[in-house]
């Protein structure tokens, strides 16, 4: 089974690979990831070979999630060294700036068994910590192999996901039986992994450590005169964070709405993938606005008529705070949604649009407690997000709605360090 799974994604990489070395021309991104993938750490990661817990957390979402088991993972180690991987550059640079208190940090390697085996050699863990749906099966076997637990922590599958899954059934029923314990955010996306063939001894709803994870955020002084110039908090301002392709378009035929009944309003664009900071800036003009760039404008440079296009990582929940109102990207477009948590605890009234599979425990949840609108269209987007700019009781109410209800579904932290601590004996020598 691993041999024919390794085949099949080896010949489907060696296929991809001319395209993904064409995509990152410009950059070099993963020519300079290449080595770290293919399982060559840092000798210096763990020079002397030490026990370890290695978390997963594939790119931003999942990091900001993981970030919380850190310090209380760290109480809880005897004496291992404590390591986190990733798999995007966006993920990773948050990682960087987040997660503190790391021992290691790295890009994961490719799931085949020479780059999973040397860096497994180069970890030593115990402990395998995979967040929410990374079901890699060679990472999976080969850890277990060594004698290493392994868990997934906040899972989560989607019903799109499941219905990908169930294709593979057989295959995939054989790697969730070699998981020591599954800890899902919620009853439905345990139903899920059973009906996959997950041992439901080994099942657990511990919550979503995401509600754990947020911080209220903070806007740099710098940032907020660069976006809120009259000093006004919150002024007409529309933050459209995490948008994909295809609806930054949709999102400016909203915003042409908006302006005709608040000229005042301004707009924050910020692109979910850093690879479209550079394609944007067309769109807003064919739009027949003028682009300003976050990372090219000072205080006091944000004309009328421009949109703003954030082109920065890790800024999109400090800007929040300053919105009238927030829609939420991927959303507008069949991608599935992005995660509203962020705008959620800054206190910001919410617009999300239809597709919101991704999250849609979460997106339910908001919606049956009043605290996010959902529209069906850019139009339903433009006249919502008008009404909310000239409505500031609602706003207030929608965004405290929001704030509160973050405040009250905080608690899985505890849950999900007390189950991995039970894993782990004394470190091994």
């Amino acid at each position: 089974m691993h041999f024919l799974y390794s085949v099949v994604t080896g010949v489907l990489f060696l296929l991809a690979l001319p395209y993904f070395f064409w995509k990152g021309r410009a950059t070099g991104k993963y020519l300079r990831t290449f080595g770290e993938r293919m399982g060559r750490l840092p000798v210096y990661l763990n020079v002397d070979g030490e026990r370890s817990i290695w978390i997963h957390a594939v790119s931003v979402g999942e990091v900001l999630a993981a970030r919380t088991l850190v310090e209380p993972m760290r109480r809880r180690a005897a004496g291992r060294r404590l390591f986190l991987s990733t798999t995007t550059m966006t993920g990773k640079a948050v990682a960087e700036k987040h997660a503190v208190g790391l021992d290691g940090l790295f890009y994961a390697p490719f799931d085949w068994p020479h780059p999973v085996r040397a860096s497994l050699e180069t970890l030593n863990p115990d402990l395998l910590v995979l967040v929410e749906t990374e079901l890699w099966p060679n990472l999976i076997h080969e850890a277990r192999r060594r004698g290493a637990r392994v868990a997934l922590v906040n899972g989560r599958i989607s019903p799109r996901s499941f219905e990908r899954y169930q294709l593979v059934r057989p295959l995939l029923s054989k790697v969730l039986a070699e998981v020591d314990l599954f800890l899902m955010q919620a009853d439905a996306h345990a139903e899920r992994i059973l009906a996959l063939g997950a041992p439901p001894e080994r099942v657990r709803v511990s919550g979503n450590l995401k509600f754990d994870a947020l911080d209220a955020p903070r806007t740099p002084d710098r940032l907020r005169t660069i976006l809120a110039p009259s000093g006004q908090i919150p002024h007409p301002l529309i933050v459209a964070g995490s948008t994909m392709a295809g609806e930054e378009e949709l999102v400016l035929q909203a915003y042409h709405a908006v302006r005709e009944a608040v000229p005042e309003a301004r707009l924050v664009i910020a692109p979910r993938h850093p690879e479209r900071f550079d394609q944007v800036p067309a769109l807003i003009e064919a739009a027949g606005f003028r682009c300003a760039r976050r990372s090219r404008t000072d205080p006091g440079g944000w004309r009328t008529g421009e949109v703003m296009l954030l082109d920065t990582l890790g800024e999109l929940a400090q800007v929040y705070p300053l919105a009238g109102a927030v829609f939420v990207g991927g959303s507008l477009v069949p991608t599935g949604g992005h995660n509203v948590l962020e705008a959620a605890v800054a206190g910001r009234a919410i617009v999300v649009g239809p597709s919101m599979t991704n999250f849609q425990e979460i997106a339910e949840l908001f919606l049956a407690e009043k605290a996010m609108l959902q529209v069906a269209s850019p139009a339903e987007l433009g006249r919502e997000l008008q009404a909310l700019l000239r409505d500031e009781p609602r706003r207030r109410a929608l965004g405290e709605r929001a704030r509160g209800l973050i405040d009250r579904n905080r608690g899985a932290l505890d849950t999900t360090v007390e189950a991995l601590a039970a894993l782990l004996g004394p470190a091994r020598a």
